[in-house]
């Protein structure tokens, strides 16, 4: 299970449901990939996870991302605590 913190201010783009974040959350991109993506090598789960990041300006870890895209490749849950500062 990841951890990240987000600034209250940009907390849209990391969840799906806000309406304040003018393009596609990270929430709403992993949940794609992770329909599209499952069984396929999480080095290529990765590189998408780390666009999807730089594009909603979230500051995953290498670490976090891999973690994720494992979870998407073996069709396991995963959950995120999200600190909001």
């Amino acid at each position: 299970m990841g951890e990240i913190k987000v600034s209250s201010h940009n907390l849209g783009r990391l969840l799906a449901d806000s309406t304040g974040a003018p393009a596609r959350s990270y929430q709403a991109a992993f949940a794609e990939l992770a329909k599209s993506h499952q069984g396929r090598p999480a080095i290529e789960i990765v590189a998408l996870l780390r666009r999807a990041a730089d594009e909603a300006l979230l500051g995953f870890t290498a670490a976090d991302l891999a973690e994720q895209a494992e979870a998407i490749r073996t069709g396991q849950r995963y959950a995120l605590r999200i600190r909001v500062t």
